[in-house]
């Protein structure tokens, strides 16, 4: 397949990159700034904020991978803004892609948000809350408002809700109804399964929270 990574040099577009390309797909990297990407990638430079580029990286895809975020400290964020990264960046790129996937008949879209949002928002821990209350709260909100327009775009969706994320090893353990195993997962660990979740028309419609396996990973679909 065609798939188009939004956010390709983030940590988990970069993990997402290198296992669809693994996995055989014809990826493009959609992403601001160029990074060291595996051989065979195409690397779009662009800004998902300008819907013009955008329109046109969607183009001729079969599949668009979404990770949009900002890079920066949380805490820097909340206190002072971004310095370069829209707060609505996550809504606003995924408004855009959605109207270009529209147009050009492209039907797969698949999104990395966040466990605590929609469906799983009651089921954080106490101590996740207030994080999310104090430092997060923008971010968060726009991750609402993200999600609210993949539900609503008519196109064949999956939502991958990660808890929080390490440069680590832990595998993956998924669920569809809102299960976890530990709350921390490799970024390695998401880029496969925003991979996998490209071809696997079990999870269209569904949203899929992923943790770190405490006991042996679970499969999905």
């Amino acid at each position: 397949m065609r798939v188009l990574v939004v956010g390709a040099t983030g940590g988990s577009g970069r993990e997402a990159v290198r296992a669809l390309a693994a996995r055989g797909h014809e990826v493009t990297a959609f992403s601001r700034r160029p990074a060291d990407l595996p051989p065979g990638v195409r690397q779009l430079l662009g800004d998902v904020t300008d819907p013009t580029e955008v329109d046109a990286a969607v183009r001729g895809q079969d599949a668009v991978v979404v990770t949009l975020g900002i890079s920066e400290h949380p805490m820097r964020v909340r206190l002072r803004g971004s310095r370069g990264t829209p707060l609505d960046v996550r809504s606003r790129g995924t408004r855009y892609l959605v109207d270009a996937m529209r147009a050009h008949g492209v039907g797969r879209l698949v999104v990395q948000s966040s466990y605590g949002v929609g469906p799983t928002r009651d089921r954080l821990p106490l101590s996740s809350r207030l994080v999310f209350a104090l430092m997060l709260r923008p971010q968060i909100d726009d991750h609402e408002r993200q999600e609210q327009l993949v539900r609503t775009s008519r196109l064949d969706w999956t939502i991958v809700q990660p808890v929080y994320l390490t440069d680590g090893d832990e595998p993956a353990a998924c669920a569809t109804d809102g299960g976890t195993d530990g709350m921390k997962v490799s970024r390695r660990a998401l880029g496969g399964v925003l991979a996998d979740a490209v071809t696997d028309p079990a999870l269209v419609g569904e949203t899929v929270a992923v943790s770190g396996a405490v006991r042996q990973p679970v499969t999905v679909g």
